[in-house]
């Protein structure tokens, strides 16, 4: 799958989002699935699904030395094969831990996660501040979304907005 290095393991996504009682919050599953299996690393990036919302969306996951584990999964309302994870930044539970902790001390009146890299920042999607790192990961998932919502046979698109320039297009 493009973006994954490692196959998502649904079994044991279901099975983490259970025993840690997933959120909404991708960050923070991620965050509380890294702190119960060890040799984890929590990683940030985007998630790409067929439908709406049409854009990659900002997701938080989990990796092992054999597999992704999404403990937001059972949330998502997809199969695992129509998902497609691209990792910006990836940190240890130690590095993880440190900078939620920094982030608690410097901005204590905002959430902690997600965490962002080094500066320079720019934004991606609506909220996304990231690195070089993060703009790899947002155009390679920026091309992903665009594969999984082709136009219809109609030449309808729900595409238009997410921030491709595509130039002229055959199917027109």
């Amino acid at each position: 799958m493009i973006g994954m290095s490692k196959p998502l393991d649904a079994a044991l996504s279901q099975e983490i989002a259970t025993r840690i009682k997933s959120s909404k919050s991708s960050f923070d599953n991620a965050y509380n699935a890294a702190l119960i299996i060890e040799g984890a690393k929590y990683v940030q990036g985007f998630l790409v699904m067929a439908g709406a919302p049409f854009k990659p969306i900002e997701h938080s996951w989990i990796e092992i030395e054999n597999c992704l584990i999404d403990p937001s999964l059972p949330r998502l309302n997809k199969k695992p094969q129509e998902l497609y994870y691209f990792p910006a930044q990836s940190l240890t539970v130690k590095q993880l831990k440190a900078a939620v902790e920094e982030a608690k001390e410097d901005y204590p009146e905002d959430p902690p996660l997600p965490i962002y890299g080094t500066a320079p920042y720019s934004y991606y999607g609506d909220i996304m501040l990231g690195g070089a790192e993060y703009q790899a990961a947002h155009e390679e998932a920026l091309i992903q979304c665009r594969e999984v919502n082709k136009p219809k046979e109609n030449g309808a698109s729900n595409l238009d907005g997410i921030g491709l320039n595509v130039g002229n297009s055959a199917e027109s």
